[in-house]
């Protein structure tokens, strides 16, 4: 697997507190990085010293193929890019003279590519308009867009969709994905908006009080999230026989009840038990959601307002 970052039991101690203990994490080229926790739990440390802003306590990282303790590591970090906390920006300026602003500050011809960027954020037809005056949807937009001034392989994001409006959440989503469909880019989203993330993420990291407890793939978090019907039954062995010459999907979890994770009616599925002499007793549906994995992998007891912190 080839990964853009990997951090290797990454620490951050803050006199007698850890933000961060023993952080290790993958995240592979190419993928939507969702990089999920609650307030305080060590996502935005994590981005700051990845980011060159702090440096770890204890561990190290390596950034696009270059170790954090290597001289090189500047030119790593000249491959990646960031919009941490609060998108910046001269408020008094137009979203053309923001743009042109960060390419002289690069070094890089103002001529480059600004009409291009313009378009893919969506604020080409802004003209004089200040950023003060833009709407918080469009500040965040301008603010990716500076962040792209760099052409950045890799693009890290805290908090993107915070505060916006469900267009303004819209906007950024597909804007996310195209950066990583069309210019195979590198994104890590740190967020709360835990059903946002499930629209966007092909990788996910679970953090915890400074600590990752569960690097998962979408595909493989889609398999334990999806629908599922709870049985009980009045015999387990002859319900594991229907299951098997059905070619179903279930999982057995005491001697008298499973898990089925099929589409199947409920009548089709009692009369299939009924004909080997196996009664349904009772059946539910159920579907486990972003938010509820989230609770139950750290051992919580619930979110504010929705949505893990």
């Amino acid at each position: 697997m080839d990964y853009i970052l990997t951090t290797n039991a990454v620490s951050k101690k803050y006199w007698k507190a850890k933000a961060l203990d023993g952080v290790t994490m993958h995240i592979p080229r190419g993928a939507i990085y969702g990089f999920v926790g609650r307030n305080g739990a060590g996502k935005t440390t994590l981005i700051r010293l990845i980011c060159g802003l702090q440096d770890p306590s204890e561990g190290d990282y390596t950034l696009c193929g270059i170790n954090s303790a290597s001289g090189d590591i500047a030119s790593a970090r000249r491959k990646m890019s960031a919009v941490v906390e609060k998108p910046a920006f001269y408020s008094d300026m137009t979203a053309r003279q923001n743009l042109e602003m960060q390419y002289t500050l690069l070094g890089m011809p103002a001529d480059d590519g600004i009409d291009e960027l313009l378009k893919l954020v969506g604020l080409s037809d802004t003209g004089s308009k200040k950023a003060k005056n833009f709407s918080l949807g469009m500040k965040q937009r301008l603010g990716i867009a500076i962040a792209l001034c760099g052409r950045p392989d890799f693009l890290v994001l805290d908090e993107p969709t915070n505060g916006l409006d469900p267009q303004g959440i819209i906007e950024i989503r597909e804007l996310i994905l195209r950066l990583n469909r069309e210019r195979q880019m590198t994104v890590l989203i740190s967020s709360h908006i835990l059903d946002e993330l499930a629209r966007l993420a092909t990788d996910y990291g679970f953090i915890e009080k400074g600590k990752i407890v569960q690097e998962i793939s979408a595909q493989a978090l889609e398999a334990k999230c999806r629908k599922y019907l709870h049985v009980k039954v009045s015999d387990i062995k002859r319900f594991t026989n229907v299951m098997e010459e059905n070619h179903w999907d279930y999982e057995i979890l005491t001697d008298s009840e499973a898990n089925i994770y099929e589409k199947i009616m409920i009548r089709h599925l009692s009369d299939a038990l009924a004909a080997a002499d196996c009664e349904l007793m009772s059946v539910s549906e159920h579907e486990e959601s972003l938010e509820n994995y989230f609770i139950n992998l750290i051992g919580g007891t619930g979110t504010e307002g929705g949505a893990a912190k």
